[in-house]
């Protein structure tokens, strides 16, 4: 498996909103700008998902690929992994750690890993990884900030 790449980032709302917005997989086509479809396949008793189909767009990379969720209990974690190889991808590992802050504020902890089945020199693919959490992490920010100011 590839190395891991982390960034974090602090959203001015609490964890149960970030966790909200993170969990409603259908709606990521209205506010991720490369994720063309989201469809949640299979769902655990509670009503959350553990299987969500993607379909992607991001210029260079376009792919279909099936995600398994697993959750904390208490939903400080949300982990995935990929099901099945892609055409662009072997394998895939991410999570958010979600922790609360005394200012009502979220810090909110990404971590991905992606094995390419594509070949792809390291610092370009660490530089992808770079741009695809960073991009991910202000498009969840702007989303949950921006839901929240409709409340």
């Amino acid at each position: 498996m590839a190395d891991s790449s982390t960034q974090s980032i602090i959203i001015g709302a609490a964890p149960d909103r970030v966790t909200a917005v993170i969990c409603d997989f259908a709606r990521y086509p209205e506010w991720t700008d490369a994720v063309r479809r989201a469809e949640v396949i299979e769902e655990y008793e509670d009503g959350y998902a553990s299987q969500v189909r993607f379909t992607i767009d991001a210029g260079v990379m376009a792919d279909e690929y099936v995600l398994a969720y697993e959750y904390a209990e208490d939903l400080s974690r949300i982990e995935w992994h990929l099901v099945a190889p892609s055409k662009m991808q072997k394998a895939q590992r991410g999570s958010y750690d979600l922790v609360g802050n005394p200012d009502g504020s979220t810090t909110v902890t990404y971590t991905l890993e992606v094995d390419l089945s594509v070949g792809m020199l390291g610092m370009f693919r660490r530089k992808a990884e770079k741009m695809i959490m960073d991009t991910a992490l202000k498009q969840l920010k702007r989303r949950v900030e921006a839901t929240g100011a409709a409340q």
